[in-house]
C-alpha cells in the first residue's frame, strides 16, 4: 500500500497522530520537499525519508516535476513495496503530485491510502476568522489566470511564492477589484514566531518584504465593488422588472424591444466604423443589456434563462469549430466557412440550397438579405460568368419600370422596382462591393453635398426652398466640384 499523508500547514501541533504514526512506522517514507517548517519537529523525532527536492532543478517546470515525482513513487513501490508520500498541508488540496500519483494507483490497480491532515485552508480560516459556509474560494496562484473572480464570496490564493508570482496575481486581480481594495497578506499561517498577517492595498501587494513558499493572498468578498460582473446586471434587470421596480420595464415584451435590439447592433457598427473604442464599450453594453433583457423575460415565462442562453453559444461554438475542438484539420479560413456552412445545414436539417436561402432572417435588411441570397444560388453554379451580363440586366430591369410605371399599377411597379435593386445587388455581389456598405456611403455623401448647399445659400442670402431646380443643380455642382478639391488634397 502506498500511504499518502500530509504535514500540516506548519506547526507540529497541526500534524495528525494517524500521520505520525505513519511516518514512524514506515521502513521508507518519501517527501515532495524538505523544505518547511514541520521538518525540524520530523527531523528530531529521528524519521528518515528521501525528499524531491532536487527535481526542481533539474527540471523545466512544475508540470514535469510533479509528474515525475508520481512516477518515481510507483517504481519505488513496485520495488520495495509499501512506502509513506507525504507532503506540506493536505494531500489533496492543491498537491499536483498527489493527483498524478492517485490517477497511477488507479490505472496500475494500487491500492493507496489518504490519511486525514490539516490543510492551510483551515489555519487561514481560523488566523482570518473565515467561516467558509459564507462562501470561499481557493485557487491556485499557478493557475490564477484560468480563473474566474466572483466577489461574492472569499478567495484564498495560494503558492504565492515570490516577486513575480505575486505581480502578477495582483495583475490578475486588478481586474476585478480596484486598486485601494483591502486584501490580506498572509505568510505561515498557524505557525508560531512564523505568522504574519497583514491587511494591506491591492496595490500594495508585490512590495511585501516576507513573499515566500509559506505565502497566501486572502480576498474578503465585496458585494459593493465599482466592477461589475454579468451577475449584477441580471439583478439589476430583475430588480429593474420586479413589483418595487420600473415601471416602463415591466410592462415590456419580446416584441416590444425587438426593433431597439437592430438599432443598438447598428451602433456598434457605427462605433466600430468610427474607431470610437469608449463608444464601443457603451454600445456593446447595450446590446448585452437587450440579451440580458430576453433572457429574464424568458426565465419569467419559463421558457430559458441566461444560462441556456450561455450553454447554446457554447455548445454551438464548440460544434461548428471541430478542427479547434475536434479531429477535423481545416488550412485556411475558405475551409473553416465551408465545413461551417456543412454542418449548420446537418444542424438544421437543411438538405437544399432553397432551404438554406429561406433560413436566412428576414429581418435583415433587404440589400444585405438579397446579397447573401444570391451567394448562396452562385455556390450551386446559378450565377453570371462576369459582371457585364449583370450591367445589362439592370438596364433591363430599369426598361421594365418605364414599361409598368404609367399603368399605376402599383403590385406590378413594386415587383419591377424590387427587380432593380435585386439585379443592383447581382452586379455590386460580382465586384465584391457590399451593397449595403456601397448605399450607406452614398447616402453619408449627398447628406455632406447637402450640407455644403445649404451652407452656400447662408454666405448667399438665398432661401434653399425657394430656388429653382436649375439653380440647386448649379450648388449641387459646386458641392461635388469642393468635395473632389478636398480629396485631391
Amino acid at each position: 500500500m502506498i500511504k499518502i499523508v500530509g504535514l500540516g500547514p506548519g506547526s507540529k501541533e497541526s500534524i495528525t497522530v494517524g500521520t505520525l504514526e505513519a511516518l514512524k512506522s514506515s521502513s521508507r517514507v518519501l517527501l515532495r520537499t524538505k523544505i518547511h517548517p514541520t521538518m525540524k519537529y520530523i527531523d528530531e523525532m529521528g524519521i528518515k525519508y528521501e525528499t524531491y527536492d532536487d527535481r526542481y532543478e533539474t527540471l523545466d517546470n512544475f508540470d514535469e516535476v510533479y509528474k515525475s515525482i508520481a512516477e518515481d513513487i510507483i517504481k519505488k513501490y513496485e520495488e520495495f513495496g509499501t512506502l509513506v508520500y507525504a507532503v506540506p498541508g493536505h494531500p489533496l488540496v492543491a498537491e499536483k503530485s498527489v493527483n498524478n500519483l492517485i490517477e497511477l494507483c488507479k490505472v496500475k490497480n494500487i491500492e493507496y491510502k489518504v490519511l486525514t491532515a490539516v490543510s492551510f485552508v483551515d489555519v487561514m480560516m481560523e488566523a482570518l476568522e473565515i467561516d467558509p459556509i459564507e462562501g470561499l474560494k481557493v485557487i491556485d496562484a499557478f493557475d490564477v489566470k484560468n480563473q474566474v473572480i466572483d466577489r461574492r464570496v472569499g478567495t484564498i490564493i495560494t503558492q504565492v511564492y515570490n516577486k513575480m508570482i505575486t505581480s502578477e496575481v495582483k495583475i490578475y486581480l486588478s481586474q476585478f477589484y480596484n486598486d485601494e481594495k483591502e486584501i490580506y497578506f498572509v505568510r505561515a499561517a498557524g505557525v508560531d514566531g512564523e505568522e504574519i498577517i497583514r491587511k494591506i492595498k491591492l496595490y500594495e501587494l508585490d512590495r511585501q518584504e516576507e513573499i515566500d513558499y509559506l505565502t497566501s493572498v486572502y480576498v474578503p468578498k465585496d458585494y459593493n465593488n465599482e466592477y461589475k460582473d454579468f451577475y449584477d446586471l441580471i439583478s439589476i434587470i430583475e430588480k429593474l422588472r420586479s413589483e418595487d421596480g420600473c415601471p416602463w420595464d415591466r410592462e415590456q415584451t419580446h416584441e416590444s424591444i425587438k426593433e431597439e435590439f437592430i438599432e443598438e447592433a447598428y451602433e456598434v457598427v457605427d462605433a466600430i466604423n468610427n474607431k470610437d473604442d469608449n463608444n464601443l464599450v457603451e454600445e456593446l453594453g447595450d446590446v448585452l443589456l437587450h440579451v440580458v433583457f430576453h433572457s429574464i423575460i424568458g426565465k419569467e415565462e419559463g421558457y430559458f434563462n441566461e444560462n441556456d442562453i450561455v450553454k447554446g453559444i457554447c455548445d454551438k461554438m464548440i460544434y461548428r469549430h471541430p478542427h479547434v475542438f475536434g479531429d477535423i484539420s481545416c488550412e485556411n479560413s475558405n475551409e473553416v466557412l465551408k465545413n461551417w456552412d456543412e454542418l449548420k445545414k446537418a444542424e438544421k436539417g437543411i438538405t437544399s440550397q432553397s432551404e438554406a436561402m429561406k433560413n436566412i432572417a428576414n429581418a435583415l435588411p433587404a440589400l444585405i438579405k438579397a446579397h447573401k441570397v444570391q451567394e448562396k444560388a452562385a455556390k450551386v453554379g446559378f450565377d453570371w460568368d462576369s459582371v457585364e451580363p449583370a450591367m445589362d440586366k439592370v438596364l433591363e430591369e430599369l426598361q421594365e419600370i418605364k414599361d409598368v410605371y404609367k399603368t399605376k399599377d402599383q403590385s406590378k411597379i413594386l415587383e419591377e422596382v424590387g427587380d432593380l435593386f435585386f439585379s443592383v445587388v447581382n452586379v455590386s455581389r460580382i465586384l465584391d462591393i457590399n451593397p449595403e456598405f456601397a448605399l450607406k456611403y452614398t447616402v453619408d455623401k449627398f447628406i455632406r453635398r447637402f450640407e455644403f448647399m445649404e451652407q452656400l445659400c447662408v454666405k448667399r442670402n438665398f432661401v434653399f426652398k425657394d430656388l429653382p431646380i436649375e439653380k440647386l443643380d448649379e450648388l449641387w455642382d459646386e458641392a461635388k466640384k469642393a468635395e473632389n478639391i478636398k480629396r485631391i488634397r
